[in-house]
């Protein structure tokens, strides 16, 4: 055990010396109160401290303690319907123990000592084990089966495995290693956070992750084990936007994580997903959900680690072999913790203040996703998708945190401020957004759900940027100088724009859309489109084809029921065909 004394303290950072023989980023105890710290630089003797607590009433000379071992995280059962705080200390066990205002030094273990799992062994006596094999599971809740997994670097052979309901601390066998030592086998293991979990190997993103939501679906969709970034300006939607991804998403898990944001959205978030009802399984959001709080009131330096503690809860979850989304709320403020640390440590500061290093941490970051097969001799594959939302300073996304988050990230999702002002949601930008993954998975699509939905979407895109280059003409000349078939371009991309794209996230038949009826919808479209230009090609007027009752069906079209949409959809294609009929057949007998 290492032992210090304070020299300096400086808000969060602490300085301390006589700590020779402590190592980097170990986790360390500061004064009387024992505080939770984490040394991030080195020299000689000399340790710097990111204290994860308010350092008022710390002096010179107080003790500091090195426990010898890095930040890490409890893995185990009872992780789920948590919340945790940003180096995974339980807030409502805490709350229950010392009330509403937590006190400074408290440490409570992340997973309850007292509750029994019952465990189901998978091996027996005298089986060989691996890394990531799967020594037996535990029902965790309705929704997840908890997978009790070999530790990484851990081989040997089993002398004892036992059925029975354990705390996750009690022994339930034990374990022969290569050099003939034998230790025990808990429901519980831990890893330090800044140290990504190894896994077999790295796949190719190639199937999509479904959310629902009709812009990010069809124009901008993310691929299981990809990544995003979400950024926007105050107002613009982006926590709505999150909480749609949480909710309608089709994955296994969320690791949900409040990093820096304020303490009312937050609220509003442990507020909400306990009561929201998972349209898959039929029961509480929060039974597949893992949350993360570390708001905007709470030290700066708690921010930094709990990007770390979410992401590794969630490779975790993906060892398993599941699909997780962790969602980070946001990385701007995480960006901002490391601004403040980096300039107490009297770094030279780059861009805007930030530290030279932000882009090579954002990276550390995002990287961890990735779909890949887990370790263990079964093959299972896993999916770590992650989004992060994105706060640029007045909706500038020029700054440094946007723009380094965009070399990495392979989806942007850009929020924009005056859609939201236009009550059009989600207000994501179409014409500024982009998803590299479009190519990737169009094979999916295809295949999936029809041959020329692809097709659709890219006319979706060709039809926007139409729109947004002719609106600077009529701008200029007025709309009377435009063709007939440039006025039916601008026709077909409102109808795309309120008809598809809009959507609202608070009517139950509007808020989630699935695959087959998006590709209705866009037929519908596309099919009056093809159908007007015939229109137009035998003479008709625009003004005429514009005014076709069936212009209003087709803006109804995304309320019908998602059950009984295909009966509806097929007669307003029926309906489509026959009004233009009627109308190409007016203008021959004229």
């Amino acid at each position: 055990m290492v032992e210090g004394k304070i020299l300096k303290v400086s808000g969060p950072l602490v300085v301390a010396e006589g700590m020779r023989e402590a190592n980097m980023f170990d986790v360390v105890r500061v004064g009387e109160k024992r505080l939770i710290g984490e040394i991030i630089e080195m020299h000689g003797d000399r340790a710097s401290i990111q204290v994860y607590e308010e350092t008022a009433g710390i002096g010179r000379g107080d003790k500091v303690v090195s426990t010898g071992a890095p930040l890490s995280v409890e893995l185990g059962p009872g992780l789920l319907t948590n919340i945790y705080d940003g180096i995974q200390r339980p807030l409502e066990t805490m709350r229950i123990k010392v009330g509403a205002n937590l006190t400074r030094g408290i440490d409570e273990p992340a997973l309850d000592r007292t509750k029994l799992w019952h465990f189901t062994p998978a091996l027996k006596f005298g089986d060989r084990v691996n890394p990531g094999d799967v020594y037996g599971t535990v029902q965790e809740n309705g929704v997840i089966l908890h997978k009790i997994m070999v530790p990484p670097k851990t081989r040997g052979i089993i002398v004892d495995l036992r059925e029975g309901d354990f705390r996750v601390t009690d022994r339930i066998g034990k374990i022969k290693y290569e050099d003939g030592t034998i230790s025990d086998i808990t429901l519980m293991q831990k890893w330090p956070v800044r140290v990504a979990r190894p896994y077999k190997e790295k796949l190719p993103p190639v199937d999509p992750m479904i959310t629902g939501q009709r812009i990010i679906d069809a124009l901008f969709p993310i691929a299981k084990g990809g990544t995003a970034c979400v950024p926007g300006p105050f107002g613009s939607g982006k926590t709505v936007v999150q909480h749609q991804l949480a909710k309608w998403s089709d994955v296994d898990l969320v690791v949900y994580i409040g990093c820096g944001e304020r303490g009312n959205e937050m609220t509003d978030v442990l507020r909400e997903f306990p009561e929201l009802i998972d349209p898959k399984t039929g029961k509480s959001l929060m039974e597949r959900t893992v949350l993360i709080a570390n708001t905007s009131d709470m030290p700066v330096a708690a921010r930094e680690a709990s990007i770390y503690t979410g992401i590794t809860i969630a490779e975790y979850f993906r060892d398993m072999g599941y699909s997780v989304a962790v969602i980070a709320d946001s990385t701007s403020r995480w960006a901002e913790a490391l601004r403040e640390m980096s300039g107490r440590l009297e770094e030279m500061p780059g861009e805007e203040g930030y530290p030279a290093y932000l882009t090579s941490r954002l990276a550390q970051f995002y990287e961890r996703a990735g779909k890949v097969v887990c370790l263990g001799s079964d093959g299972r594959e896993g999916a770590l998708s992650a989004i992060g939302a994105v706060s640029p300073q007045g909706g500038d996304i020029s700054e440094p945190v946007t723009q380094a988050t965009l070399r990495i990230v392979k989806v942007f999702w850009g929020l924009d401020a005056s859609l939201a002002y236009r009550r059009h949601f989600p207000a994501l930008n179409w014409l500024n957004s982009y998803s590299l993954y479009r190519d990737r998975l169009s094979g999916w699509f295809s295949e999936n759900v029809a041959k020329n939905f692809m097709d659709y979407t890219g006319r979706c895109l060709k039809t926007l940027q139409l729109e947004a280059d002719l609106q600077e003409i009529v701008k200029l000349v007025g709309m009377d100088a435009l063709s007939a078939e440039d006025r039916l371009t601008l026709d077909v991309a409102q109808s795309i724009r309120e008809d598809f794209l809009q959507q609202n996230a608070f009517v139950d038949v509007d808020c989630y859309t699935p695959l087959p009826k998006q590709h209705a919808m866009l037929e519908l479209i596309f099919t009056y489109e093809d159908q007007a230009r015939r229109a137009i090609a035998a003479g008709a007027d625009i003004e005429d084809i514009c005014n076709l009752p069936v212009h209003e069906s087709i803006g109804r079209a995304k309320s019908v029921e998602n059950d009984r949409y295909q009966t509806e959809f097929a007669a307003i294609l029926r309906d489509i065909r026959a009004q233009v009929d009627r109308l190409i057949e007016a203008v021959e007998k004229d």
